[in-house]
């Protein structure tokens, strides 16, 4: 019997595929990376790599004569060319740096803590102009949801978190938002409600509403200003895209970046770069810890 160390390195990375997945669940980190709506296929995605560790275990030791058979074959009988490696050919710089690229997310994945996305990182993708254009956008396409949003009754929704709405759960939300005052911006129907106030802001002007999020503030901003800001994630991660509410207060300047707020006020309309938007002007506040969960996610429209 031979040891065949590349076997068994192969065998490890599946296997610590499997722990850094397990881990990301237990601990309740995998939210920090991906949409909840996939946690089923990173589960799924851990047995598979569980299963493939069990396969690949049993490659470690061989038999010397099965290589010299194989070899054999392939040399005076099939001259055959695989074109790829069952991982019994000597170490090459080629094959060292393939296990350096598949162990690189192990290594950062165990030994960076996940860290949540904040301010630099909302200002590296766009800030105000991101938000400004979400606006935008949703103004512009005010004709064209309205269909799909006409409320068709007022019946209360049970949240169902990370899980699908059907269309009408999804309408007699935004009915819910259209007879609400005061708003209270809870994270499930957060960007659901974000959309909706912005694409008819005059609607809701003079309304009280409460928000939570953290602090962004950028070039251009007057001394009382800054933004109640949150993250989206519609797949992953690197899809995470800034939305928020531009407020106004005296002690908004005595405010850090990404300091957590819960902040209650006056929805009111202004213009910024030539965009009308959403404007609350901030009546009471207070700071709050980082959640749990810092990340918003969209509500998922049940296909029927």
């Amino acid at each position: 019997m031979v040891f065949q160390t590349q076997q068994a390195v192969r065998a490890a990375i599946l296997l610590l595929f499997t722990v850094l997945i397990f881990k990301f669940h237990y601990t309740g980190e995998i939210t920090m990376f991906i949409n909840p709506k996939y946690i089923g296929l990173s589960q799924i995605a851990s047995v598979l790599f569980l299963i493939l560790f069990f396969i690949q275990i049993t490659r470690i030791w061989e038999k010397k004569t099965h290589h010299h058979h194989h070899d054999h074959e392939c040399s005076h009988h099939h001259d055959c060319d695989h074109n790829h490696d069952h991982g019994n050919t000597p170490m090459t710089l080629k094959k060292v740096v393939s296990y350096v690229i598949i162990a690189f997310p192990l290594v950062t994945g165990f030994t960076i803590p996940a860290k949540v996305l904040d301010s630099s990182i909302a200002e590296k993708k766009g800030g105000m102009a991101v938000i400004t254009g979400k606006s935008e956008t949703s103004s512009t396409d005010e004709s064209a949801q309205e269909e799909v949003v006409q409320p068709s009754d007022t019946e209360e929704v049970v949240p169902n978190p990370y899980g699908e709405i059907t269309q009408e759960e999804m309408n007699s939300l935004v009915q819910k938002l259209k007879q609400s005052d005061p708003i209270d911006m809870d994270d499930y129907v957060y960007y659901l409600n974000y959309e909706e106030i912005s694409k008819d802001v005059a609607s809701y002007k003079g309304r009280e509403i409460t928000l939570r999020g953290f602090v962004y503030k950028e070039e251009g901003f007057q001394s009382d200003q800054l933004v109640i800001s949150r993250f989206l994630i519609t797949h992953c991660v690197a899809d995470a895209s800034i939305i928020g509410f531009l407020t106004q207060f005296d002690e908004a300047a005595t405010l850090d970046k990404d300091t957590w707020v819960e902040a209650t006020g006056v929805l009111d309309v202004t213009t910024y770069n030539g965009t009308e938007m959403p404007f609350i002007k901030i009546t009471n506040w207070k700071t709050i810890e980082q959640p749990s969960e810092p990340y918003l996610f969209p509500l998922n429209v049940k296909i029927l």
